[in-house]
């Protein structure tokens, strides 16, 4: 096998020790390179089906290309897709972009707010009808247990910090000083009532490895991550007022990933476009343990 079968087949076996250990198990979808990638595993390690729903949470404020694609794949992949939004934050207009919050307090209201609440299910949920080809309230409010995201270690320091299966309080709050040990790919998936549990598949992927992969697999990714003439190029997703392309002669999977291997890019943040980031002096980790994604 080469690196990326070690990798693809890490993943697949975490997904496929997460699924029977968590009764309510979803998937969280911010439709960039990484959960893309998570997205396609899962796919491969259940033949072709991905058998528990996706999260999205929209703040309202995603490029709006990421909204057009994500419909796309559900679409045309058949996908369990639902939404949530904190609806309360978006009428009152405490957001960073109507300038009556700073970003900081804008994430955690449109991210970690609406997610906390959505996986809960305190909060309305939408659900993709492949029959009508529209999003309407999902009368299913049972909240989710287990939460599968693609996060990886190398692209922000909190994230280093993480284990595959990360638990939080039932409050969403993250305790870094108090995560199981993790030898020998045996995994702690039994945990204490009200224990919220985050699976990490891609936590030992770099960067690099996702766009290999994404070359070898031929995975559709989003065309904002490569803008043909226009000299930059987005290198990690979120929303649109804060968030920032970067300078980049690249025009494809196969350019970014030449970018990436001549260290042109070695001491730039991955989210370095990522305004709030920047905001949490470099980090996520205020943000993080809070309950962002």
């Amino acid at each position: 096998m080469n690196h990326l079968d070690e990798l693809e087949h890490r993943s697949v076996h975490i997904l496929r020790e997460a699924y029977p250990a968590f009764r309510n198990l979803c998937m969280l979808w911010s439709i960039g390179k990484d959960s893309t990638v998570l997205l396609w595993l899962a796919r491969k390690a259940f033949f072709g089906h991905v058998p528990f729903p996706l999260i999205h949470i929209d703040t309202s404020f995603k490029i709006p290309e990421m909204i057009a694609y994500r419909d796309k794949l559900v679409a045309a992949w058949g996908l369990n897709l639902i939404y949530g939004q904190n609806a309360e934050a978006l009428k009152d207009r405490r957001t960073f972009p109507h300038g009556q919050v700073d970003r900081l307090t804008c994430c955690q209201l449109l991210k970690s707010e609406a997610l906390k609440h959505t996986l809960s299910g305190e909060w309305p949920r939408y659900r993709f009808n492949h029959a009508t080809n529209d999003y309407e309230p999902d009368r299913n409010r049972e909240p989710f247990t287990g939460v599968i995201v693609g996060a990886r270690a190398d692209e922000e320091g909190s994230r280093s910090k993480e284990r595959y299966f990360s638990p939080r309080n039932n409050e969403n709050l993250w305790d870094v000083a108090d995560q199981p040990p993790e030898f020998w790919q045996q995994y702690k998936t039994e945990f204490a009532p009200g224990t919220h549990v985050r699976i990490h598949p891609l936590l030992d992927w770099t960067e690099l490895n996702i766009w290999e992969y994404i070359e070898r697999e031929r995975i559709p990714v989003i065309g904002l991550y490569f803008d043909p003439g226009s000299g930059t190029r987005y290198r990690s997703l979120g929303c649109g007022p804060c968030t920032a392309a970067i300078p980049s002669e690249a025009r494809s999977v196969g350019e970014i990933i030449h970018e990436l291997s001549t260290g042109r890019l070695a001491h730039v943040a991955e989210r370095s476009g990522r305004a709030q980031d920047a905001a949490d002096h470099g980090g996520l980790e205020t943000l993080r343990r809070s309950g962002y994604m």
